[in-house]
């Protein structure tokens, strides 16, 4: 897996929220008009795109994405995509990304609840979530939205023909808490639960939210990982745990950190209601220690399970490093309340 490369013009929603696009958390490409080209599934890579000079196969350029053939008749081009988790859609990146001359025109993408698993039909209702946008070649396109229904699949529509290097769909997974037990313990840091990123002081060379991913990091490239700190102080991230619970576990995991992992670690916690995420990240200076200082080692699962502070539920955590380095995973396992 190629190293992220992140963008500092992204909005914020790339960086809080979990792709719902991801096929790493269970996202397919189902069905595609066309994919004469590049195959539909190549859009959903994790990976940034590539572009490789000299490279062809049997159908013409190779090609790092979903492209369809020139349309020479009426209509759009069109692929449904089945999220990991149903959940709302916070924001968009429709990534042209090597595409030049054969970029769609406009896009736009529509979103349907399909309940019990099943997949789309004809009385399917799509609703618009993304209007009809403009689209340059070679470049990201971020697009907000507004809508808070939760949703299980998305239609990506090319207006008429071209090629989408990637499709990420940022959103909030939605999970029944009506029927989770509340006898045993689950990851309440964990993304495809909920939980999501509030802030972070630094992700030079990696994104915070990596932290809440499933699994076990796979390189140095999959991990939150802060620049060498020159000046006093500790780097954090602040994670909204996805629902108020009472902590007992708490892991932490360096994987692939060697030369660049913290010296130490500790958590706050604190049950929030209300409030913005800038007055929360204040606060957070003051909420009372959950976890104190523990001696990290490289490239190691740390387990903590014993001296965790009698809290009570928390909705939210403060993940202290000291002073700086990367981290590949963080676990916070509670009981609900």
């Amino acid at each position: 897996m190629a190293l992220p490369i992140l963008d500092p013009n992204a909005p914020e929603f790339t960086r809080r929220y979990v792709n719902l696009a991801d096929p790493r958390l269970g996202a397919q490409a189902l069905v595609a008009s066309d994919e004469f080209f590049a195959p539909k599934d190549r859009m959903l890579s994790p990976e940034p795109a590539v572009f490789i000079p000299g490279k062809y196969d049997e159908h013409g350029k190779w090609m790092d994405g979903w492209e369809t053939r020139r349309k020479r008749t009426t209509g759009y081009d069109w692929c449904i995509v089945k999220l990991a988790r149903a959940g709302t859609v916070k924001g968009v990146d429709i990534d042209t990304s090597h595409f030049t001359g054969n970029f769609p025109p406009a896009a736009s993408i529509e979103a349907a609840y399909v309940p019990g698993g099943g997949q789309p039909d004809d009385a399917t209702q799509w609703a618009q979530i993304v209007p009809s946008t403009t689209l340059q070649g070679n470049s990201h396109h971020y697009l907000e939205t507004n809508d808070t229904q939760a949703y299980t699949h998305v239609r990506l529509n090319l207006y008429p023909d071209g090629g989408v290097a990637r499709l990420r769909v940022y959103g909030q997974p939605q999970v029944d808490w009506a029927n989770v037990s509340r006898g045993a313990a689950l990851d309440l840091a964990a993304m495809e639960n909920g939980a999501y990123i509030v802030a972070a002081n630094n992700e030079h060379f990696g994104a915070a939210s990596t932290l809440l991913m499933p699994g076990r990091g796979i390189n140095m490239g999959d991990g939150w990982e802060t620049r060498r700190r020159r000046e006093p102080g500790n780097d954090w991230a602040i994670v909204a745990l996805a629902h108020a619970g009472t902590v007992e576990r708490i892991e932490v995991d360096t994987a692939h950190f060697k030369g660049n992992f913290p010296d130490r670690c500790s958590l706050q916690a604190a049950c929030v209601s209300g409030g913005t995420d800038r007055s929360i990240v204040t606060q957070s200076m003051f909420w009372p220690v959950l976890l104190d200082e523990q001696k990290l080692s490289m490239d190691a699962q740390h387990v903590f399970d014993t001296g965790l502070a009698a809290l009570g539920p928390v909705t939210h955590v403060r993940f202290n490093i000291f002073p700086d380095g990367g981290v590949s995973r963080l676990r916070v396992w509670g009981r609900i309340e």
